[in-house]
């Protein structure tokens, strides 16, 4: 593998450190995660005691400052784990941000310590029933009555949703003016109105809590509204490229740690009295597999940078998602092929990858909005 230069020698010890706190706190209880539904709470907890969770969060709220390369890596170390349950990445890398750079300092100085520290876990709102990747066909309302805002609506497939604390709630709060009436919302928990629905049962991802969420005249202080009234659609666009990067840090681990494991089992496991890796065809896939996560892996590092330097534009940041989440479906497929009957056993890790890595040409845009976005910035 080409040595990576994104990451100096302070942040590859930083790596070592995520990566061990996940091999003893985590690997051993996510098959029961999965059972449950969801991770342990206390996982949070730790990982907050130990400055995995929004760790670019200034130290003035509690955090370490860092850049964002320090989110990467623990990205990629919870994904080449497979262990898919553990919804760090929407909490730091997604829903965080919007209170960080769009909130207030009474939002920020309320929420963002407990944020840093595990004792409140974060969800982003966006999806509805009927609305899938289209943000601004949102129907949830937001409508001001006095000093709140009054919110009705449903939304589905929420990240987090059943361990959720806080939740940024994206709304029409002027539903006649299409995306530049959309604004975004904190809402706690435990607002009157508010209820969690079920834990939806996914095909992957199943420690991972995904979850209807259902809003009947919820009143939320004013205050609690991020950034301008109409602005949440700007707000939105201006954060996916990190979303969508997230994603792609996490396809290429998911990928190159899958590859690992079948080169291992491959090298074990003998077919016709010799190993499976002796056979042409099996060096052939695994060449081409690790020739094409290598290249993925310079082009997402490459993304890493610019997004470090503020550079990384949103038909870039599409270009990635792309590329990798169908590359991440590819490889685990080929995985799966080369463990034979054992790939399609739900004991085996590689099994498991390839159910999880399925949605992620679906979510964060699914991979055809992709293609438009990166079709039209070819159009102009």
């Amino acid at each position: 593998m080409i040595p990576r230069t994104v990451f100096d020698t302070d942040q590859e010890l930083f790596r070592d450190t995520v990566r061990k706190f996940l091999e003893t706190e985590a690997a051993p209880f996510h098959a029961q995660w999965e059972k449950d539904g969801q991770v342990d709470r206390a996982l949070w907890e730790k990982a907050g005691a130990q400055g995995f969770l929004c760790p670019t969060v200034p130290e003035t709220y509690g955090g370490v400052g860092v850049d964002f390369r320090y989110n990467a890596i623990i990205d990629e170390e919870v994904a080449r784990a497979g262990l898919s349950g553990i919804g760090w990445g929407l909490h730091s890398d997604i829903a965080v941000p919007y209170i960080m750079n769009y909130g207030t300092d009474l939002l920020k100085e309320k929420y963002l310590p407990r944020c840093v520290s595990g004792e409140l876990i974060t969800a982003i709102a966006m999806t509805e029933p009927g609305t899938g990747s289209d943000l601004q066909s949102v129907k949830t309302t937001a409508a001001l009555d006095g000093d709140h805002y009054v919110i009705n609506g449903s939304k589905t497939f929420i990240t987090n949703g059943q361990l959720a604390d806080l939740v940024i709630v994206v709304a029409k709060t002027d539903p006649e003016a299409g995306a530049m009436g959309t604004s975004l919302i904190l809402v706690e928990a435990d607002s009157p109105g508010f209820t969690k629905g079920k834990n939806l049962d996914k095909v992957g991802m199943k420690a991972q809590d995904t979850s209807e969420l259902f809003f009947q005249d919820v009143r939320v202080p004013k205050e609690n509204l991020i950034g301008a009234e109409g602005q949440g659609f700007i707000y939105l666009m201006q954060e996916l490229p990190q979303e969508r990067l997230s994603v792609a840090l996490a396809a290429v681990a998911a990928a190159e740690g899958a590859l690992a494991q079948t080169l291992d089992y491959v090298k074990e496991r003998k077919a016709f009295g010799k190993p499976i890796a002796a056979f042409q065809n099996t060096q052939f896939k695994l060449a081409e597999m690790d020739t094409e996560v290598t290249a993925a892996r310079v082009f997402v590092d490459r993304c890493l940078e610019l997004h470090c330097e503020g550079k990384l534009d949103v038909p870039t940041a599409a270009k990635a998602k792309l590329l990798t989440t169908e590359l991440q479906c590819r490889v685990l497929d080929e995985c799966v092929q080369l463990h034979g009957g054992y790939g399609y056993m739900w004991e085996y890790p590689i099994a498991r990858g390839w159910a999880d890595s399925r949605v992620q040409r679906i979510y964060a845009g699914t991979n055809e909005i992709m293609k438009l976005i990166i079709s039209r910035s070819l159009m102009e």
